[in-house]
């Protein structure tokens, strides 16, 4: 008697059912042990050593839609090319890959739009959970959110009843700390180079830098605080819309990317750093170490808040009866010679050289 004819998929790709004909099994054993539920020793022997023979590759998409899991996480940020969230997205990732799954990445261009459009997308279950870190948050976020049928976490500041997973730093204690530190060392008229107001660590960070300004007695001068993008470009225009009318001896900046701008708008008006303005960034990214001189900055934990993220959005998966859960990473200040106390420049000497 002849060997039975093998049953392939119609793209001739082998399937369970050639698998069980190879193995002398069922299709229900087979399919068992194929999604590593069991079987007896001699039936798993059977059947593995029959896919490896017939090459027996499994069926993803099968599998997603009998599992309801597709095996994918979903980030979604504004800027891929911010050094803060390649930080927070090597930290995913990291968690992810741990798990077995995968992370797709998103840039939003930080707009409302396509981020709800994101969130709403969700209803597809195109990916298992997604964590989603938006610069403003309206009330289309939260209604989407809520509406949303895979976990979604947060990484940013919510509304205290917000009835979803959330990991946050204090931006507002961020800044601070960066005035704490200028007035220590003397400075005084200190500026503040900002990202939009209309976002939400643009708006925290004003309302910070104003309220350190106060508690050290120091005069707000409006002449001093500039508002550009969280961006270089728009970081170095607006230093040098500042230097056009103000004298400060000290910036502070919203993030490391526009402190690089006020650094080169400094260097290029003939101004030292840190000799006649010291410069304190924010996010302590990569960058910051790569300049000089090295910028000051404050770390808001981008890896750390990413970590928690991830771990957060995994447990929800396993467990979506779990209470929202609210985490607050602490900033703190990574000192450089961008704001360090300047050495004054060694004086001539006056003595007659001996020949």
């Amino acid at each position: 008697m002849g060997r039975k004819r093998l049953q392939e998929s119609a793209d001739s790709r082998p399937t369970v059912h050639t698998v069980a004909a190879r193995a002398g099994v069922s299709i229900a054993s087979a399919s068992r042990v194929l999604n590593g539920v069991g079987g007896s020793e001699e039936t798993i022997r059977r059947v593995r050593a029959a896919a490896a023979e017939v090459g027996y590759v499994p069926n993803a998409i099968a599998r997603s839609l009998q599992s309801q899991r597709t095996g994918l996480i979903a980030l979604a940020v504004e800027d891929i090319g911010n050094p803060v969230y390649v930080s927070m997205m090597r930290a995913i990732e990291a968690v992810v890959a741990a798990s077995g799954r995968q992370l797709l990445v998103h840039a939003t261009g930080g707009r409302i739009a396509n981020e709800t459009a994101l969130l709403r997308r969700l209803a597809n279950r195109y990916v298992d959970g997604m964590i989603l870190s938006p610069i403003r948050v309206t009330d289309d976020h939260l209604a989407a959110l809520v509406q949303s049928p895979v976990p979604v976490v947060v990484v940013g500041q919510l509304a205290a009843d917000a009835p979803v997973d959330n990991v946050r730093t204090d931006s507002r204690r961020g800044v601070a700390l960066a005035v704490e530190h200028l007035v220590a060392s003397g400075r005084r008229r200190i500026g503040f180079v900002n990202g939009p107001l209309d976002t939400v660590p643009g708006a925290t960070r004003d309302a910070g830098f104003r309220a350190a300004l106060a508690e050290h007695g120091i005069p707000l001068d409006e002449r001093l605080v500039e508002v550009g993008d969280f961006q270089y470009a728009p970081g170095r225009a607006a230093t040098e819309r500042l230097l056009a009318r103000a004298r400060p001896d000290a910036l502070v900046c919203a993030n490391d990317l526009i402190a690089v701008g006020a650094l080169h708008a400094l260097l290029a008006a003939g101004h030292r750093v840190p000799e006649d303005v010291a410069v304190v960034g924010m996010d302590d990214t990569e960058l910051a170490q790569m300049m000089f001189p090295q910028l000051s900055s404050v770390s808001l934990g981008s890896a750390e808040r990413g970590r928690r993220a991830a771990e957060l959005l995994l447990q929800r998966i396993d467990d979506p009866a779990l209470p929202p859960r609210r985490e607050q990473v602490s900033p703190s200040l990574a000192v450089r010679a961008s704001s360090r106390a300047a050495v004054p420049a060694p004086r001539p000497s006056t003595e007659e050289v001996p020949s």
